[in-house]
Formats: structure tokens, sequence, C-alpha cells
């Protein structure tokens, strides 16, 4: 785990749900507008697994305080 960090998806999410099936604690789900995932950041631990299996790049880790 990465302390200061947490996975944040940006505009260029296309749905696909790899992310949140390589997600080891569960913390990316679909947005209630089904056209994109959401982090919780409350529960994102930083492993850098959903930016790996992101298809389009649009996950990365970014600094929270």
């Amino acid at each position: 785990m990465v302390e200061n960090k947490r996975a944040k998806i940006n505009d260029n999410c296309i749905a696909c749900g790899s992310c949140a099936s390589a997600c080891p604690v569960d913390a990316i789900k679909l947005a209630e507008s089904g056209d994109h995932y959401e982090v919780d950041m409350a529960v994102c631990i930083a492993c850098g697994s959903c930016a790996s299996a992101c298809p389009v790049d649009a996950i990365k880790l970014v600094e929270v305080k």
C-alpha cells in the first residue's frame, strides 16, 4: 500500500470492467450512470493493479491529502 496515493479514473474510461476485476480489495465499482467506473478512495490501497489492467490508460495513481 502506498500511504499517500490512490487510484483515480479519468474520462477515458470505457467501462470495460478490467480495473474492477483486477482490484484485490473491491474498491472499484460501476458508476450509477453505467458509463464509467469509480474508485472508493477509502478502500483503495494504491497497489496499481487496476492501472496495469486498464486497456485505455484511464487510471493513474494520484497523491491524496
